[in-house]
């Protein structure tokens, strides 16, 4: 049986990847492991040069404070973290899902690399725990999770909506056929319609190569239709999102074509944000 991790936070995007963990493992027959990570507290700052030049007898008191008081706070951040865990598994066991969950210690990376080993699925927040403060702020580690993870990554809009509409950004690279071959093999999408986009040129391989796309999902049994577009791939293909109310992106993730590049650098961040659905990446 295959397995998601979903990375929750406490933010208000956590009960969207749980409902989008719960939607994909209903779909697919899967497990869901819940993940909170907290990360290494800081240690370059010495809290003895809080100290200044008191006495001695002072300095060490207020130093026995300090680590009481770090104490204190690593507890009560364990002590959420796992409040955290327990309300996203019980949002999603009562879809009628397997759940377990755990709360580790470490680099997002490391962590990550770890529990992904014997994982189907990667499922992230668009945004963290300031989303509600800084609204075009994307989590500080999205980017961190998205290009370190060997797996696919879901990256969950602000709230879930039902899947009907599909929009596929097709470039004609390995990690865009690899998502048109994992949508015509799975049963999540039976019964959705598709839309192949690929932004670029009209040039004859451009469309050999999402005719191609396009054959092997409809022999796959879907309703599809493509276009080939020029323009900015960044705001296009969010535009085309929105316009056409699609409740879901799939795009590869790393490659040399203009699409894929996004992912390596700032505009990553741009296209994220400027897409208001979900986004599914393939490596």
């Amino acid at each position: 049986m295959g397995k998601i991790i979903a990375l929750v936070d406490g933010s208000i995007y956590s009960e969207s990847v749980c409902d989008h963990a719960a939607w994909v493992a209903k779909g697919k027959g899967w497990s869901v492991e819940v993940i909170h990570i907290l990360g290494r507290r800081d240690e370059s700052a010495d809290p003895r040069n809080l100290s200044g030049n008191i006495g001695l007898g002072a300095r060490t008191a207020l130093l026995n404070e300090l680590a009481d008081l770090d104490a204190q706070r690593s507890k009560l951040a364990r002590k959420r973290g796992q409040a955290i865990i327990e309300d996203a598994s019980e949002r999603i066991s009562a879809e009628g899902v397997e759940v377990t969950g755990r709360l580790r210690i470490g680099d997002l990376v490391e962590t990550l690399r770890e529990a992904e080993a014997d994982a189907d699925l990667v499922i992230v927040g668009k945004r963290g725990e300031a989303a509600d403060f800084a609204s075009m702020h994307l989590g500080s580690n999205l980017e961190r999770a998205v290009r370190s993870s060997t797996k696919p990554v879901l990256v969950a809009s602000r709230a879930f909506q039902p899947v009907k509409k599909l929009l596929v950004a097709f470039d004609g690279g390995q990690s865009a056929l690899k998502a048109v071959d994992h949508i015509a093999r799975s049963e999540l999408f039976a019964g959705l319609s598709i839309h192949l986009l690929t932004v670029g040129p009209e040039t004859t391989e451009a469309k050999r190569a999402i005719e191609g796309a396009a054959a092997l999902l409809k022999g796959a049994g879907y309703e599809v239709t493509s276009e080939i577009v020029a323009g900015q791939p960044e705001t296009l293909i969010a535009d085309r999102a929105e316009a056409h109310d699609f409740d879901l992106l799939i795009m590869g993730a790393y490659g040399h074509s203009r699409i894929r590049n996004l992912f390596i650098g700032s505009t990553t961040t741009e296209m994220i944000r400027a897409c208001k659905v979900p986004v599914l990446l393939f490596r």
